[in-house]
This record gives C-alpha cells, structure tokens and sequence, in this order.
C-alpha cells in the first residue's frame, strides 16, 4: 500500500540538526509557501561514497581532445550496446561513428527502452522535464545522480577561486525560479554536514507578501544562488542586501548584458553553466579562456556536420553527447539540438560559440511578462509532438501546429489565451523540419534570438 513519504524517508540519514535546519527553512516568519515536498533520499554509504565523488571529480583531468577520443569510450560503448535495450535493436556498428545518433525525441518516444537491464527500479526517480526546444521528457534518474551534481558545481566553482564552506545550520544554496507555477521545497545537503537547500518561486503569489521575497533571501542568507536568466532579472528588482559568493545561471544561455548587471549589483561572481537535464552540468563559461570549458571528465562531446558525420576542431555543428554520470541513462551520440565548436582551454575540452537555448518572456494582454516554462505548462495536457509559439510585435500570438495535430488548435488557443490573460491567438500548420525553435518573440525584451 502506498503512503505519502514522511520525512524519514526523505531524508533516511537525517541528524537533529538536519531536522532543525528544514524546520527553519520551512517556518521562518518570512518564508514563501512551499507547495511541494522533497528530499535527498541518501543512505548513509552513499553519502560516503559521494564524498569521494565529489574529491575525484574535484581533481581528475581530461584524457580526450577534439582529436583523440578517451580510452574508456570503448568500453563504455560496448556496456551500452550490451546493457541498453534500445541499441539491442539496432544493427551492429562496426565502427563508433557507425552508430546513429539520437535526439530529444527519440527519448520522448520510449525512455524505458534507453534504461540498462541492471538499474535496480526500487529507488530510481523519474521527473519531468520542460524545455524552450524540443519535446517534453521523463527522465529516469536515481537519488546518488542528483547529488552527483554538487561535485560538478563545485568544479565550476573551484575554477573561479571558489570554495563552498557553509555546513550545519546554514544555508547552502538557493534555487530560484519565476513561474506562475514552480516546484518548491526545501531540504539538506548531507556532503555539506547538511546545510540547507531550498527552491523558491519568485512570483509573488507564492508569497504572503511580496516584500518577504527579499526578508527571505536576506535572512537564509545562502552561500549560492542558482536560478535561470528569468529569475536572475526578477532578483535584480528586488532589495535584496545579502551578498552570495557566487550566483550560478544554470539551464539557459545567459546574456553578458545580464551577467555584468548582476556582477555589478551582488559583487560576486556569476557562473553561465551549460547544463541540461538529460546530462548535467556540462561547461561553464570562462571569459578568459574564450569558451564554455567542460566539467565532466566522463563525458564525450562531439561535433556532427549535417550528413551526422563529426566535425574538426573549430568547425560549429551540433553538440553530441556519450558517456556521463547518470547510470540510469548512459548517453551514446546523444544529438542536443544545441550548436557550437570544439577547441582546447590548456589540457580541458570547451565548446566555443555556443549556441544554446535561450529563455524568452511572453507579454501578456495585461502587460506583465510571464516565463515561456508558463506555456510549456498551458500547453502540457496535450499530445503535441512539437509546436512553435512567436509573440508579434503587437502581442499577438501565433501557434504553429503539426497538420496532423491541428485538432488541438481550438483546445490549445484557449489554455494559451487563459496564462496569456486575453492575449489574441490564432493557430497555423507547422512547416518546415523535426527540429524547431520552440519559443520566439518580436516584442522589445523578450530575450527572443533574432529571426
């Protein structure tokens, strides 16, 4: 039978002072409306381990370049093609470049089929995913692999001078979002003596008040603070007085506009990481090395031409992924969608122009700028495989269909109007390739690229 988790199974290692830390995080007299529940979900021994995670990963270095692939890709290929029931199902290449790649819809159409026959499902963790491109996704995943990101962050951090040191009774990092709906919650952070991680939606009907945004935020005062480019220009608004030691852009390309703003305002320094949901934190960008320089040593990056074939090094084309730390879904020649160049910063791999997705506000029929995340959610309950959605310099919307799939329009106009406040939309049959840009705009501070 089941029940709904309690907070020991959440946190199955929790101390006392764990316990007081959420406690803290949860009743403080400014804190928002946390709507969800979450947690670690650690045994002990993996916690453990972690910590040597995260040492290893702390100091391992490269063994591929552009021009060399790594020693352990072939191993990796042969576990994958033995373990992976999608690639049982496919032909036998010869070569590693005889393997066709995937792509974000090939996941979306059977994920199960690319979890290996030996992940035990008891403890795996499947969680939705939304993005500006693409389709939508239901990762698999597993407690150890969330907190496998702290290593990565660190690693980014450490190449900017940055050591995290905030432990028992403090706030380790905040998660911020900007959304009309968000998942929030709060937990600990076992390899950090269970400093507190909280995720909080900026918007201000998650809050009593809205002037408890900053009361919070200055109070929990967190070490780091990590959000999208969205939630990082709601912050820029806010009185905020509390100083972190670095702020953390994760998810979508962040401008330079926006990153000196907030050098200027917090005085810290602000990480552009190149992360994605199907692999983790990837690169973060270096300004002085003149790229995004890559963080996992475990991870293959390729650049494919058109015709599939790998690019050399300087050439741009699409990033293409195998390998990674997420055991429930080992990567092989995993196609982005996103685009850029291989190149060297000293002995590490980085992507040099990268062309990643962007975040694009919508201006509602009241004025008021709403998340593109907010329409992925209208637009969630419909079986859409791809759509386009482009704001007009007047605010009218125009949603771009499948022809096929035109008989959602009328059901799919009206969630639309609804987050959109009465914006006009009229619906159209989607042209053109598999491959979209989900999300544009020609209204002045969208965020939209240019058409």
């Amino acid at each position: 039978m089941n029940h709904e988790p309690t907070d020991a199974d959440r946190y199955p290692a929790l101390s006392p002072a764990g316990r007081a830390m959420l406690q803290l995080m949860r009743e403080h007299p400014s804190a928002p409306i946390f709507r969800n529940a979450s947690g670690n979900r650690l045994l002990p021994d993996e916690i453990e381990a972690l910590r040597g995670y995260e040492q290893d990963i702390g100091h391992a270095r490269f063994d591929w370049t552009p021009e060399q692939p790594p020693a352990w890709l072939q191993a990796h290929v042969a576990e994958v093609l033995a373990q992976v029931p999608y690639y049982r199902g496919q032909p036998k290449p010869s070569t590693f470049t005889d393997i066709t790649p995937v792509h974000r819809g090939d996941l979306a159409a059977d994920i199960a089929r690319f979890v290996p026959d030996t992940v035990p499902l008891q403890r795996m963790i499947n969680f939705r995913t939304t993005g500006t491109t693409g389709h939508p996704l239901v990762l698999p995943s597993h407690p150890v692999v969330a907190a496998r990101y702290l290593a990565h962050h660190k690693r980014a951090l450490r190449r900017f001078g940055i050591t995290l040191v905030h432990g028992r009774g403090q706030m380790g990092v905040m998660l911020l979002g900007m959304q009309q709906r968000c998942f929030t919650y709060v937990s600990v952070t076992p390899t950090m003596d269970e400093s507190g991680l909280a995720k909080i939606n900026l918007h201000p009907d998650d809050w009593r008040h809205p002037d408890d945004r900053a009361r919070y935020i200055d109070q929990m005062q967190p070490e780091v603070i990590a959000g999208d480019p969205i939630s990082f220009a709601a912050l820029l608004e806010l009185p905020v007085r509390h100083r972190p030691q670095a702020l953390l852009s994760v998810s979508m390309a962040l401008s330079p506009g926006l990153r000196g703003a907030l050098a200027a305002r917090f005085g810290c320094a602000v990480l552009d990481l190149y992360s994605m949901n199907e692999a983790g934190p990837l690169a973060v960008y270096d300004d002085a090395a003149g790229g995004h320089v890559l963080l996992q040593p475990g991870m293959y990056v390729e650049v494919l031409g058109p015709d599939g074939a790998p690019l050399p090094p300087g050439e741009t084309g699409e990033i293409t992924l195998s390998g990674g730390f997420n055991f429930c879904l080992p990567l092989l020649r995993y196609r982005t969608g996103d685009r850029g160049a291989l190149a060297l910063a000293g002995d590490t791999p980085m992507i040099i122009g990268l062309q990643g997705r962007r975040p694009v506000r919508y201006l509602t029929a009241d004025q008021q700028w709403i998340n593109n995340i907010d329409l992925t959610h209208a637009l969630a309950a419909l079986p859409l495989s791809r759509y386009v959605v482009h704001q007009h310099s007047d605010g009218r919307i125009t949603l771009s269909l499948p022809p096929a799939e035109l008989g959602h329009a009328a059901e799919a106009i009206r969630r639309l109007r609804v987050v959109l406040r009465g914006q006009p939309v009229e619906a159209i049959a989607l042209q053109g390739e598999d491959k979209v840009l989900q999300y544009t705009s020609d209204v002045a501070g969208s965020g939209s690229p240019p058409q």
